[in-house]
């Protein structure tokens, strides 16, 4: 009969890096914490690289490289996010697998509740939690909307509608998006997609046994 010692080796999980887009921060360490993943390290790198999207595929690499020899595996939590393949051409090189889908919003809705809503009007702004949460500095302040209020036809005049994807049923979230369709003057609809896919990804590939979670509150 092994020792005790060596049962609890055998049974530890393997040491996991998700290298993701800051814009997952929140809900991602939301996960780690209801599931108890003490052995996942979550590596971000700035959201705002989403408009400077040439910078994430070498960044990404420059993460993995770094980590490669602390860690046993490691998983990629970003979309193509406009880097036109070149990210999915480094993870190739490294031999990293990235979940599947064009961006967060694909994966928080699934993939294809979201190509049904993209058919049905294409003219739509999609909000997640994050982007609801910073709906003033990143696009009204972001696209100069404060000072410039004309410019609004000049970015949003082909749209319809925003949909708030949310991950979370919060009521002051849910105010704030609605008011974001308000300030661009389009259509609003609300839906709670929780994690999606993202939550499905982490649970088919973290892979850990599960444990009485005595540490959480």
């Amino acid at each position: 009969m092994p020792a005790p010692a060596l049962q609890a080796v055998a049974h530890c999980p393997e040491r996991t890096l998700i290298i993701a887009c800051g814009a997952l921060a929140r809900e991602l360490v939301e996960l780690v914490r209801v599931n108890a993943w003490r052995h996942l390290t979550i590596s971000c790198l700035p959201a705002a690289w989403h408009n400077t999207p040439e910078k994430i595929p070498t960044a990404v690499q420059e993460r993995i490289q770094t980590a490669k020899e602390r860690y046993d595996r490691i998983f990629v939590l970003y979309g193509d996010c406009g880097t036109g393949g070149e990210l999915d051409r480094v993870l190739r090189a490294e031999g990293v697998e990235r979940i599947d889908g064009p961006h967060c919003y694909s994966f928080f809705a699934g993939s294809q509740v979201f190509d049904a809503l993209a058919e049905a009007e294409i003219g739509t702004f999609y909000l997640t939690d994050y982007l609801a949460r910073h709906f003033d500095r990143l696009i009204v302040q972001g696209l100069g909307l404060d000072r410039h209020p004309e410019l609004r036809d000049l970015y949003f005049g082909n749209y319809k509608k925003v949909i708030y994807l949310a991950q979370t049923e919060d009521p002051d979230l849910q105010a704030r998006a609605a008011q974001a369709a308000a300030r661009l003057d389009l259509a609003y609809e609300y839906r709670f997609t929780g994690y999606g896919e993202m939550a499905q990804f982490l649970e088919q590939k973290v892979d850990v046994p599960k444990e009485p979670a005595s540490w959480l509150s």
